[in-house]
Order: structure tokens, then C-alpha cells, then sequence
């Protein structure tokens, strides 16, 4: 299955990118052979003959005749893997500029169609506005073997490859697949990372289309079981089945036949079938591999298309993505000087491309692998978490592709009509945000032994005029030793509490409605360390004081080396975080978050890889708990009653034997057992060789995992940034609380502008008194500039 979603701004903004890049291939003149002598053809060897590599073949004999090109393909001209390709506007934009002839003969056999049916415990839900065209993939093989034979290309089929080939040719594309076995040949250059995940699949076939792109969910004795099908002919459809490979062992699928698997299968969804039966083309179960290369060149040798990387089937992207590579390759040899400088340009242009994909590709797989999570959830938000899983869909396309589906679901949450599920009220204990935006803590380093200052009363007072149902302070530490630098704020003094009392009493006044929460924290073996623009966890030059952690392990080769803590030392810190809660209590805060993640002293308890204890505080993830849980209880026990707490962690430590997502669920459990009210879900920080898969909201999977696995709420943060998304996240299920925190830096009036954006103006962001004249965007531009009303050149054009 091959298929992409495109109907967004940004969805148009890369088509746009995408048909530049294929105008360029197009009409690139210059020098047409950078690299050789000027009458010297140049000499291709394409390995595999895939869609990829048979594209890249008719465009670069296309843009010159004279190139000698030769595809080997070690099958037959017939044989592939899989039914049917779908093809979003923005692929075939871009073929459709690069080569018209090879678009047309597509546009002739597509099927076409724009609804996603979600069929879910008896449930049928439909989406509209989506958009696809399909075609068999024998057929797409067809029309690109004629297009190459046209052009002049020579196909070598059943023919494998020989090793010599970057001796005897100019360029090399390496377009072998998924297991190719030029990338493995070179695996020291190339340095593959192959990861292997957790559902097994089968590619089949029904003799019938499917009226729309159809997910059905099959809840069975063995374990949650899911189809996935699609039209690709006036009388057939592509079927994936799908499942968790444990499912698929208690299935009994390990021990069938191929006959008896596809029965079985047809047989689980007689009803999506309408009782047909499915078909299948050497179809085996396998699971699903992620390719990623540190490099795409060697030489003269040239990764493209699965070869390069995979994105998984569930977005369809990996048709699109040779194709692109395809475009993008042979661009760039008509522009470039050289060969290394036209490799080089293709991989700069395509990585950040196929980053963005595979992050896509990796939420969306992953969370078919978590489908048992989520078969609970009320049907519409079910289908509708379905729609934006990969995050490339959201709240605000589905509005436009689709109001009435989007409108029901609004209504199954709760939602007035008009009202953004962002602006929602959200209750914890005896506090009631009014939306559900917060400012994230964010370390400001500008405070004077400990205490804040006028900085800080504009800098969290102008977040509370700016309409955040929840402003956080920074971390606040809990003693002087427990300082990340010397600028950090704390709460271990009167003259604190009493500076701290001067800021919640202006939120409370002046933006009433707002909450202020106060994150208390340790900064253990990570502090005594200089401001983070002077050098981010770098000892200071002078005045460093002693450290102490769970283990005497540095943060870093150059970090100071902490003590690891007695018993009689875990007393006395407990005591600094209740006096330090105590007097935050005192000080007015509504909120109080324990800070247990990022490598700071309770997270060093957390992690095994800084918590190497042998005691009763070290060991296993229950004795690892032991201290956190043991402050959380002290504090609990000074905080209000009718105050909330939460408790923000690392879910994973982006590393080897660290925290794991299953770990940071039981971790979840265990605070709200002994009475969290949220978890605040982090990642990272924890080590300094972690490994983070940045990404936009990368880290609001792990959040997702927490919620739906416990049924705690949640506060997702990291890389969200627009109002878009916080509504999908919040809409969909994924969160309860989205905490941004360099958007508050850029515009303090974020959540205000949020609402003046999407025409809210309810009692989820009422704009203060002084500032309601500037509820509504400022008008940019003339607008009395006269409108043309006669275009000269197409009279011209209507005479002709």
C-alpha cells in the first residue's frame, strides 16, 4: 500500500517544492555530463527495477538522449511485491511536470476516490475530502517498461547485477530495495541502521473495490487484529492485514500454510469482504524494517528510494519518496559541476525531506503496534485519533476536508460550537484551568541568590496576561547546593518565598483566571554549572560548590564528580522539598509539579544508567522509585489538600539500558497511585550521549502511551508549537494539557493570538481590559488600491 494525505497548506507548499524540483529536472540545461570529458556519454548503471529505479532511468535519458543507461533486475519484468500504489496530487504533480507522457498514461488507469471509512466495534465512521488515485503495480511497472524501452533505456531482467559495475560506469543508482545489497556490500560507508518492529503483515488481494480507504478493527480471542484495503482497479483492492507479533503467534498464523493464513484472514473479516475471498501473490507475513542511512553516496555509487530508507506502509509514502528521489537526483546532476557535488546536493535536498517522512511513518506504525490501547475510546475521538496519528493530518485540514465528520466529533467531546478544543475547561483536584495551554517551566538563570526579581514578574506576568490556562515558574530549587547555576531561583529562603508571593499575587490580580504552578526540583549532579548561553552544563570558572547524586557518576568526562548521597543526606533533602513546599504553599502557587526528570537529582534515582545504588534505593525500578515516591509523600503531606500536584519525568533516556516507554508507564502508575494528579511527560537529558528523535511534538507518543495505558492525565511537551496541533492532540485523545514553551518566548500572548486566529471569543481566553482594542489581528496593507480591471493580453488571447 502506497499512499499519502495532502491537503494542507504546508501539503501544498511541498507540492509546490515538488514540482520545482521537477521543472528543474526537466529544463535543466548546462553542462550535461559535469563529470566526464564533453563527448563522453555518460554510462548509468541502475540496480533494481522498481518504480524508482525505472523512473530515474526515463528522466535521465529523457534530459539526454545520448546517456548509455542500463537497468538490472534480477526478476522477472512481472514480478512484484504488493497489489496496488496509491499516489497523492502532490506525486503526481510532480511527474505530470517532469515527464507529461509517462502522467498520462498513469491518469488513464487510476482509480479514484476521497472517503476513509473507520469500522470499529459496529462503527462506521467516514471522513470525505481526502483525495486518492490508485493503480495496480503491475500496471505502474508496465507503463515505466515502456517509457524506458521508448526512450532508449536497456532493461536487463533476470539478470542479477555484476559487482563491477562502479569501474565500468560513470554513476551507480542503487535502487535494490529494502534489502539491497549494495548498501549491505558497503555497510561500512553507508552505515545502516536497520530497525526491525513489532506487527507482522501480509499483503493480499479481493476481487472487488472498496468504495473508500477502509481500517477495520478485528478484536478477537488472540488479541486486536486490523485491516487495512483500498481500491486499485475497477475490480479489485489491496488488503494488508495486520497484528502484534504475539497476536499473530496465539493466532496460530507461525504455524499455517499460505492457503490456510489467507482463509484465516478472510474468514476474520467476512463482513469488510462481504464474504469474498482473498487472494494472494507469494504473499508471506513479514515484519516491517526502518532504513536509515548515515550516508546515501559512496564514490559513484548512489542510494535511492527503500535502499536509502523505508517509511512505512501505513502512510504510503515509499512509491513517493523513489519517485521524488528520482526527480531530485537527476536535477541535481544537470545543475552541479561534479558528480561528488551533484551526490552531495541530492542527499542535502532529500534528508531533511525523508526525516520529516519517517518521523511521520514511525507515529504512524507505532501507533497500529499500540492499537490496544485505544480500541476503548469513545468512537468518534477513535476514528478521529486514527486520522491524525501520523500528525501530517490535523484538527484544522480535517475541518476544511471534512466539516461534519470534524463537527461530530467536537460534539461527542464536549465541545460548544465555536468553541476550539484547546479553549476546553480541564479540572485537576480543586483547580479548573479554563483551556488547556500552559507555559512550560523555562530555566530563566537571572535571579540573585535565589530570588526573583522584577525579570521575573514581567516575564511570568506578561504569560499570565497572555491567556495560558497554566503559567509554570522555572525549576525552582529547594537549597542553595541544589542549584543548576548560580542565577537559578529558589525557595529555601523567607526573602524568597515572600518575591515569590509578589508574582503569584499579580497573576491572581491582574489576570485573574490564570493558575501559576511553581516546579520544585534538586539540581544534583548537573549543577554547579554556568548559565546556558555562557556554556550549557559547563562547571563554572570559580565559586563551583559540591555535588551529590544517587551514584558517583559526572554528567559529562568534564562534569564534577558528585558524592553519592547517605541515608542521613536523603533525610535532610526530603525535609528541603516539604520546608520548600511549605512556603511555596505560603506564597500563593496553585499548582506544585515535582521535578523527576531531565538527570536532576530524582531522575538520577529514576534512570539505570545514574542510579547504580545497591542498597535499598538502587537495584530495580520498584527500589529505584523508592526515594521519589518517599519526597512525593512528604510534600503531598504539607501541600493543600485541595491543590493539585503533578509530577513531570523522563519516558525514555534516548539510550542503551536506560528508561524505557514500558518502564515510564509503571513509573506513571506509581506517582498517581501514591496521589499525582497529572504527569508531566518529558524525555531525555538524562545522559549526555542520549540519542533523541527530534521531531515536531516528538515527544507526545509517550505521553499518549502513559494516558491510554493508566488513565492518568497527562501534560504533553516538547517541539508543539502551532494551535493546530493542540487542538489534535487534545481533540484526538493524546493528552489532557499541551505545555509549549519557545512559542511563550516568541509571542508572551500566545494562547490571546491562538484564539484571535480561529475567530474564538469565549471564557477560554478573555483578553484583560487594557488590551481587548488589540483582540483582533492588526490589518496589514492597502486596501484601497485599485483593483484591475482589464487585462490588456487577454484580449489578445481570446482573438487567438
Amino acid at each position: 500500500m502506497e499512499r499519502t494525505v495532502t491537503a494542507t497548506p504546508s501539503g501544498a507548499r511541498g507540492c509546490a517544492e515538488f514540482a520545482a524540483t521537477a521543472a528543474r529536472a526537466r529544463t535543466a540545461t548546462g553542462n550535461p555530463h559535469p563529470h566526464t570529458e564533453p563527448d563522453e556519454p555518460l554510462r548509468v548503471a541502475i540496480i533494481g527495477g522498481g518504480p524508482g529505479g525505472l523512473y530515474a532511468a526515463a528522466l535521465l535519458k529523457r534530459l539526454d538522449p545520448a546517456r548509455e543507461i542500463t537497468v538490472w533486475e534480477r526478476n522477472a519484468p512481472d514480478d512484484t511485491f504488493g497489489f496496488g500504489v496509491v499516489l497523492s496530487d502532490e506525486t503526481l504533480g510532480g511527474i505530470e511536470h517532469a515527464d507529461p507522457e509517462v502522467y498520462e498514461a498513469l491518469r488513464h488507469d487510476f482509480v479514484r476516490w476521497d472517503d476513509i471509512d473507520i469500522v470499529h466495534r459496529g462503527n462506521r465512521h467516514t471522513s470525505s475530502g481526502h483525495g486518492f488515485a490508485a493503480l495496480g503495480r503491475k500496471r505502474l511497472l508496465e507503463i515505466l517498461h515502456t517509457r524506458c524501452r521508448d526512450l532508449g533505456v536497456d532493461l536487463r531482467f533476470h539478470t542479477e547485477a555484476p559487482q563491477d559495475l562502479p569501474h565500468t560506469h560513470d554513476l551507480v543508482i542503487a535502487a535494490d530495495g529494502v534489502h539491497s545489497t549494495t548498501r549491505e556490500r558497503h555497510a561500512d560507508v553507508f552505515r545502516p541502521r536497520v530497525t526491525t518492529h513489532r506487527c507482522r503483515y501480509i499483503w493480499l488481494a479481493a476481487d472487488f473495490p472498496f468504495d473508500s480507504f477502509r481500517f477495520e478493527i478485528a478484536e478477537t480471542e488472540h488479541g486486536v487484529m486490523q485491516l487495512h484495503g483500498y481500491p486499485y482497479a475497477p475490480d479489485a483492492s489491496t488488503v494488508i492485514i495486520e497484528m502484534r507479533e504475539e497476536v499473530w503467534h496465539a493466532a496460530g498464523f507461525d504455524e499455517l500454510g499460505e492457503a490456510e493464513s489467507i482463509g484465516r484472514c478472510a474468514k476474520i473479516f467476512a463482513e469488510a469482504l462481504h464474504g469474498r475471498p482473498l487472494t494472494s501473490n507469494n504473499s508471506t507475513w513479514t515484519t516491517f524494517r526502518t532504513v536509515v542511512n548515515d550516508r546515501w553516496s559512496h564514490g559513484n555509487v548512489a542510494l535511492l528510494g527503500d535502499a536509502a530508507h523505508t517509511a512505512h506502509f501505513s502512510i504510503g509514502s515509499g512509491t513517493k519518496l523513489a519517485v521524488e528521489d528520482a526527480l531530485a537526483l537527476a536535477a541535481c546532476l544537470e545543475e552541479q559541476g561534479s558528480l561528488p557535488e551533484a551526490l552531495a546536493a541530492y542527499e542535502a535536498e532529500r534528508r531533511p525531506v525523508v526525516a520529516s517522512t519517517q518521523r511521520a511513518a514511525r507515529a504512524s506504525l507505532e501507533w497500529f503496534e499500540n492499537l490496544p490501547l485505544y480500541v476503548d475510546r469513545p468512537p468518534r475521538q477513535f476514528a478521529f485519533n486514527l486520522l491524525t496519528r501520523s500528525r501530517r493530518v490535523t484538527h484544522d485540514n480535517l475541518r476544511l476536508r471534512d466539516p461534519r465528520f470534524t463537527r461530530k466529533v467536537e460534539d461527542e467531546f464536549g465541545c460548544p460550537p465555536g468553541t476550539p478544543p484547546m479553549f476546553m475547561p480541564f479540572r485537576l483536584r480543586g483547580l479548573t484551568l479554563r483551556n488547556r495551554v500552559v507555559v512550560s517551566p523555562m530555566d530563566m538563570y537571572s535571579a540573585l541568590d535565589g530570588v526573583p526579581g522584577d525579570f521575573h514578574l514581567v516575564h511570568l506576568g506578561a504569560r499570565a496576561l497572555g491567556g495560558a490556562g497554566l503559567v509554570m515558574t522555572e525549576m525552582v530549587c529547594v537549597s542553595e547546593e541544589g542549584r543548576i547555576t548560580p542565577g537559578c531561583a529558589g525557595l529555601y529562603t523567607g526573602r524568597q518565598a515572600e518575591a515569590w508571593k509578589r508574582i503569584t499575587n499579580f497573576v491572581h490580580t491582574q489576570a485573574p483566571g490564570t493558575a501559576i504552578g511553581v516546579q520544585l526540583g534538586h539540581s544534583g549532579r548537573k549543577g554547579s554549572t554556568k548559565p546556558m548561553w555562557e556554556g550549557m552544563d559547563e562547571p563554572l570558572e570559580e565559586g563551583n560548590w559540591p555535588l551529590v547524586a544517587p551514584s558517583a557518576l559526572p554528567y559529562k568526562p568534564f562534569s564534577q564528580t558528585p558524592r553519592e548521597l547517605s541515608r542521613a543526606q536523603l533525610t535532610d533533602i526530603r525535609e528541603q522539598f516539604t520546608a520548600s513546599a511549605v512556603r511555596a504553599a505560603r506564597a500563593g502557587f496553585d499548582l506544585l509539579e515535582l521535578h523527576c526528570a531531565h538527570g536532576y537529582l530524582l531522575s538520577g534515582f529514576l534512570s539505570p544508567l545514574t542510579n547504580r545504588r545497591t542498597d535499598a534505593y538502587g537495584g530495580s525500578l520498584e527500589k529505584r522509585l523508592r526515594f521519589p515516591l518517599e519526597v512525593f509523600d512528604a510534600v503531598r503531606n504539607v501541600w493543600p489538600g485541595e491543590r493539585p500536584m503533578t509530577v513531570r519525568v523522563s519516558a525514555t533516556d534516548w539510550a542503551e539500558g536506560g528508561t524505557s516507554a514500558e518502564d515510564a508507564v509503571e513509573i506513571a502508575r506509581a506517582f498517581a497511585a501514591h496521589g499525582a494528579d497529572a504527569i508531566d511527560v518529558s524525555t531525555g537529558q538524562v545522559v549526555a550521549d542520549e540519542r533523541p528523535e527530534y521531531g515536531r511534538s516528538y515527544q507526545t507518543p509517550f505521553a499518549d502511551r502513559i494516558r491510554h495505558a493508566t488513565g492518568i492525565p497527562v501534560i504533553a511537551v516538547g517541539a508543539i508549537s502551532s494551535w493546530d496541533d493542540v487542538n489534535s492532540l487534545i481533540l484526538a485523545g493524546r493528552t489532557d494539557l499541551c505545555a509549549l514553551a519557545r512559542p511563550h518566548l516568541y509571542d508572551p500572548n500566545w494562547t490571546l493570538h491562538a484564539a484571535a486566529e480561529q475567530g474564538y471569543t469565549g471564557p477560554g481566553a478573555p483578553w484583560p481590559a487594557p488590551y481587548r482594542a488589540g483582540s483582533r489581528r492588526p490589518r496589514t496593507g492597502r486596501l484601497d488600491a485599485p483593483k484591475p480591471r482589464l487585462d490588456l493580453g487577454a484580449g489578445d488571447a481570446r482573438g487567438r
